[in-house]
């Protein structure tokens, strides 16, 4: 039989309506894959495939190797563990369409096998094109509807029960293989999504860094290309993703990965840490990669490292430690809209004896969750803590630095709070405190003071004096991208989004296009999309 030439996914699945029916008649076996089936279709699978291997087809060829191969997957997801159990498929005709022979299926596979990297390619960038498609299609429920992606490499044994190819006595003293896979984490609510598996023999090491490094690459090659470089994108790996090479890999200046390695800590080792003495371990919480990673709007890496700054804390034993880090969790959790985890952590912080200005802090962040939330009374108590404390407040700030808590920080967290509850007069007032104030500090924050001015901006426009507003935030637009911290960003976008009325006059509508622009280039997008070096 001669075939006809066809365009590429013309063989497609056919389109069978799925209903649920309990009589058991004109049953069709494996009734399932329909689901399966469909999805291909609607996601645009099949003619990605065929027309990515369109080139490994014959001039006079009636089955599409897009389909046939599809069809060996849809198998597989069956059930099948061979070539042969297409045969599930072929006996459905009108589920699944014209189903490949055996041996048509066969020399299918030995001429992509044939061609090594180059049938692999083709197929990795129809399935990478189909999958940036459909995670814009899933819109919030996509792995990266926070602007992050997390994947996950992991070695797994497969046993083998007879003498398969690549089959090898594993470290477990069994026998089979050893592959290092990779998944993009769908968090709490999902499974994870499959984007590689470097197949390996039995005997591969567990730490293997170029294992790790290949894996890692064939994941980065499935993700939308935003995604290909940059913080946004998480690589966590257990112990055996922890070497040098491995990690220097990850953290090459161009490809700006995030990461998370995990570490074996024996006996040993945990007794070593105990011995470091408790002033050492400041530059834990001193640095506070999770401050600054939150600012830049990486808020799955901040709440990581203050996971990490906890269990330094712990472990030193250290009050003061302690309560900076859940200081520092409660506002990655304000941030990331974890409204009552942030006035859980600022009351654990609350309970240790400290020294400096932490305590301040603490109340204030408590304050400023309760009042998002609703609860004015709590966020006036929380602001009179405060007060109470800091007239109090014995002691340097050894551990807090440049995130002390300085009377400017605090009143403009009383400015905030003081909006939210209707008191724009008071609020007003409070910022133009705080910038009095903050003139007199030693160190002026620019984050801060952006913070203050947006305050004050706010409450010029809740008191319908826009000239004002647009003179408040002359400076904070002014900032450079570099400078543009993703808090301040945040801000601005829910002023520019509270002005958005109908009747907004010119003035406003120009400052709304102002801080449209200001975010457009933060720094966390400029972070992202900075072509660096080095990205191969």
């Amino acid at each position: 039989m001669h075939g006809k030439k066809h365009s590429p996914g013309e063989e497609a699945y056919r389109v069978v309506p799925a209903r649920i029916e309990g009589g058991g008649r004109a049953v069709v076996s494996q009734a399932g894959s329909v689901l399966l089936a469909e999805t291909v279709r609607k996601v645009g699978l099949d003619t990605a495939i065929s027309a990515a291997l369109a080139p490994w087809r014959k001039a006079r060829a009636v089955h599409d190797p897009g389909k046939i191969l599809l069809d060996v997957a849809l198998a597989v997801a069956l059930g099948g563990d061979c070539l042969a159990d297409v045969a599930m498929l072929r006996c459905e005709p009108a589920v699944f369409g014209p189903v490949a022979s055996d041996p048509t299926v066969s020399r299918l596979i030995d001429n992509l096998a044939a061609s090594g990297e180059k049938a692999l390619q083709a197929i990795r960038s129809a399935r990478s094109e189909v999958r940036d498609r459909i995670w814009s299609l899933a819109g919030e429920n996509a792995p990266d509807a926070d602007g992050q992606v997390t994947v996950d490499l992991d070695g797994v044994l497969v046993i083998a029960h007879s003498d398969k190819e690549g089959a090898a006595a594993t470290w477990k003293k069994t026998y089979g293989h050893h592959p290092l896979t990779a998944f993009v984490d769908h968090g709490a609510g999902g499974t994870g999504e499959p984007v590689a598996v470097l197949l390996r023999p039995g005997n591969a090491g567990s730490n293997t860094a170029a294992d790790h490094i290949t894996t890692a690459r064939l994941a980065l090659a499935q993700l939308p290309k935003k995604y290909g470089r940059g913080r946004q994108t998480l690589v966590r790996t257990d112990s055996a993703g922890g070497t040098y090479d491995f990690v220097s890999w990850l953290a090459k200046r161009g490809r700006w990965l995030s990461y998370s390695v995990g570490m074996t800590i024996t006996e040993v080792i945990h007794e070593h840490v105990l011995k470091i003495p408790a002033p050492a371990w400041t530059a834990a919480v001193e640095t506070n990669l999770a401050w600054m990673s939150s600012d830049l709007g990486q808020i799955r890496n901040a709440d990581t490292q203050g996971r990490t700054a906890w269990l330094c804390a712990e472990l030193a034993g250290h009050n003061d430690l302690r309560a900076w880090v859940l200081s520092t969790r409660s506002k990655v959790a304000f941030w990331d809209g974890r409204l009552r985890e942030a006035v859980n952590f600022a009351r654990r912080g609350a309970t240790y004896t400290t020294t400096g200005t932490v305590a301040v802090l603490l109340a204030c962040q408590e304050a400023d969750a309760w009042s998002q939330l609703g609860a004015y009374d709590e966020a006036l108590a929380a602001l009179s803590r405060a007060e109470e404390i800091r007239a109090a407040v014995s002691g340097e700030d050894e551990i807090g630095g440049i995130f002390a808590c300085q009377p400017a920080r605090q009143v403009n967290y009383a400015a905030a709070v003081q909006l939210r509850i209707g008191r724009p007069a008071d609020a007003l007032r409070s910022a133009e405190d705080a910038l009095a104030l903050l003139t007199g500090q030693p160190v002026r924050a620019y984050g801060t003071e952006s913070q203050i001015r947006i305050s004050q901006a706010a409450a010029h426009l809740a008191t319908g004096e826009a000239e004002g507003a647009i003179e408040a935030l002359g400076p904070v637009l002014a900032l450079s991208p570099d400078h543009r911290l993703a808090p301040v960003a945040r801000r601005l976008n829910e002023l520019r989004t509270g002005t958005g009325r109908p009747e907004v006059s010119g003035t406003v509508a120009g400052l709304q296009q102002a801080i449209e622009e200001f975010c457009v280039n933060s720094a966390p997008r400029h972070l992202a999309l900075s072509p660096g070096e080095g990205a191969a």
